[in-house]
């Protein structure tokens, strides 16, 4: 029938108008809906063990299995409804296939999570006879309406976001669009069916047809809590930083202690990698490093009661820290060329040779907060020079470690020496030693030049960080 498509799905949720949609979908020759085919606890419909000739277990065990049923046993193109807590497996079958045909079917969700919670009181979750409606008021529960959106948004986020890569669209309706025939007759243009609905299907009922006034008992606490949401994001942190991968290479384990250290670039990675050795009485530089991700699977492997970590740093401290080894000071791995195109590009005030008897105090706080100038630029997106790791936001790094794991336990870098120690104890360490103090090279120390204006303008440039990890003023 359809030479774009194989088969459909509906993307919907609990009280979005998804069975009448499909019994309007079955009212067309053309399609074949098969209900909750991959619901957890049942196969198409609750009084149903087996779809298309396949039982639940089958399924369970193939779900590419049913979906090929689907395609193929169906009285015309065939499809089936599909929630957010359904087999997810069978996402990564259909979203990337652009045989498969895509509706997603969203309605208010204050309307929704009403009609569910009326649904949950009275055990009656589809209307046919008006005679045999139950009624009942709900109390509406904050909390458990914030997760109901957030679970909502996410999946439709989700949904979006993969039609978007693989470049593909969806027939997107609403609850109320349900009511038009026309829009019904829409969607069968899009399946591919030239065929047409005269009317409605009018066996299935509004069960709630109250306003919510009716419908909630405490509508004016409903009303009072609903206004303290943020439906479009306007406290949002703004964020153009790129997707950070896991940076495998640069994790550490310990020569023998079951200690894996997933490194914050630009924080106290020198003390803890000497804590690290000091605790296997080792030299520093036999440390395994630069593992790749299948080395690194079989170190967990072996280290079966191993523990992860990483060590945060004030975005103050690692900033000035990230100024001095990599741009300011010209050693063995600073930034040459980014150094020289801060210069003379952005105009960094800082000498083009080693520091003189000129660089002093008032010169070194000048270039520095010339620097912090060029990260609020940077971080958004503002410049063509890489966002490096080194200056990165330390909620990027973190987010891009999770990609391979997410380290045990999160430090900050004023806790190391009463943590470090308690993190040692408990894989068999009781008597570790405290991590030595910070060794500073640099030409001015960050107190030397720290005031209010250099907190507000970092403040600024890694809000984020500051919002998420809940950093207050530097000391």
């Amino acid at each position: 029938m359809s030479d774009k498509f194989d088969y459909f799905v509906v993307f919907a949720e609990m009280r979005t108008g998804s069975n009448f949609l499909e019994n309007n979908l079955n009212a067309f020759d053309s399609f074949d809906c098969h209900g909750e085919v991959f619901n957890p606890y049942f196969i198409g419909y609750p009084n149903r063990t087996e779809i298309l000739g396949m039982t639940q277990a089958m399924r369970d065990a193939d779900p590419a299995r049913m979906i090929e049923a689907v395609k193929t046993n169906s009285n015309g193109l065939g499809g089936f409804r599909f929630f957010h807590d359904h087999d997810r497996r069978v996402l990564d079958i259909c979203l990337d296939d652009p045989r498969c045909a895509k509706i997603i079917l969203t309605r208010n969700p204050v309307d929704s999570y009403v009609s569910w919670k009326i649904d949950q009181a009275t055990g009656q979750w589809k209307l046919t006879n008006v005679k045999r409606r139950k009624d009942s008021s709900i109390k509406f529960d904050g909390p458990e309406f914030e997760t109901h959106v957030s679970q909502l948004q996410k999946f439709q986020v989700f949904l979006l976001n993969r039609l978007q890569i693989t470049g593909q669209t969806a027939f997107y309706v609403d609850y109320d669009d349900l009511q038009s025939v026309e829009i019904i007759n829409g969607m069968a243009t899009f399946l591919g069916s030239d065929e047409r609905l005269e009317a409605l299907d009018a066996s299935l009922k509004k069960q709630n047809p109250s306003p919510l006034e009716a419908k909630v008992s405490n509508f004016d606490e409903m009303e009072q809590a609903l206004s303290g949401l943020d439906p479009f994001n306007l406290s949002r942190t703004p964020n153009f930083e790129p997707r950070r991968g896991p940076a495998v290479p640069a994790y550490v384990t310990c020569a023998h202690a079951p200690l894996l250290y997933m490194p914050v670039r630009s924080g106290p990675e020198a003390e803890v990698r000497q804590w690290m050795a000091a605790l296997d009485e080792v030299p520093e530089d036999t440390l395994p490093t630069h593992l790749n991700q299948k080395a690194l699977r079989q170190w967990k492997r072996r280290n079966k009661e191993h523990r992860s970590f990483t060590v945060l740093r004030h975005p103050v401290a690692r900033a000035h820290d990230a100024f001095c080894s990599k741009i300011l000071l010209q050693d063995q791995g600073s930034y040459t060329d980014i150094r020289k195109t801060l210069r003379n590009f952005h105009k960094l005030p800082i000498p083009g040779g080693d520091l003189g008897p000129d660089y002093d105090r008032r010169a070194h706080r000048a270039a520095f907060v010339a620097f912090l100038e060029f990260l609020r630029l940077n971080l958004a997106g503002q410049t063509n020079i890489r966002i490096d790791a080194h200056w990165a936001s330390q909620t990027a790094v973190l987010q891009g470690m999770a990609q391979f794991s997410v380290p045990d336990i999160v430090l900050r870098e004023d806790e190391m020496a009463s943590q470090l120690p308690a993190l040692a104890a408990k894989v068999g360490y009781p008597k570790a030693p405290k991590p030595p103090a910070a060794a500073s090279q640099v030409p001015f120390e960050l107190s030397d030049i720290y005031d209010a204006d250099i907190e507000a303008l970092v403040s600024d440039v890694y809000q984020r960080d500051y919002m998420m990890f809940g950093f207050k003023a530097w000391q």
